[in-house]
């Protein structure tokens, strides 16, 4: 990068801020559950594999199933709070590969129960830049490990 000039530093800076808010605002809209907003940020032909310890759990291909699905796995919790951690992008003209860190909380409940569930999640992402906007083109989301409990009122 220290051969590169001014004006291709600073847009690497401006694509890599670009990057974050992208998987940002991907974790506000799902905790707002905005899930048909959320799936505009992904490319008309994405893909999302999920995997749970390893597990290949859903592999989605396409905008309106990554939709659906999302929505219908959402609709199973009240209450859902991303906290979104480290996010190392790599930027090659109009294609960026990533790894992104976030904690997962999920609150449901199950048997009058409110069940807290929340998850180590990072995820391999590939980017796409269409129409001047980056746009996720593949993501690979790893479920490491998962803590629930009951939540007691306070």
């Amino acid at each position: 990068m220290q051969n590169n000039t001014l004006e291709q530093r600073i847009q690497n800076l401006e694509d890599k801020v670009a990057l974050k808010a992208l998987v940002d605002t991907f974790a506000n809209l799902a905790d707002q559950k905005d899930l048909a907003t959320q799936s505009l940020l992904f490319a008309e032909d994405a893909v999302v594999d999920t995997y749970f310890e390893g597990q290949l759990f859903a592999s989605l291909k396409g905008r309106k199933e990554i939709q659906e699905t999302f929505t219908g796995f959402m609709a199973n919790f009240e209450t859902a709070y991303h906290i979104n951690g480290q996010h190392t992008a790599e930027i090659d003209g109009d294609r960026a590969t990533a790894v992104h860190y976030c904690l997962v909380v999920l609150i449901n409940t199950v048997d009058g129960k409110k069940m807290r569930n929340t998850n180590g999640v990072y995820y391999n992402d590939e980017y796409v830049r269409q129409g001047g906007q980056w746009l996720i083109s593949k993501r690979t989301s790893h479920f490491t490990w998962r803590d629930t409990m009951e939540m007691v009122a306070g």
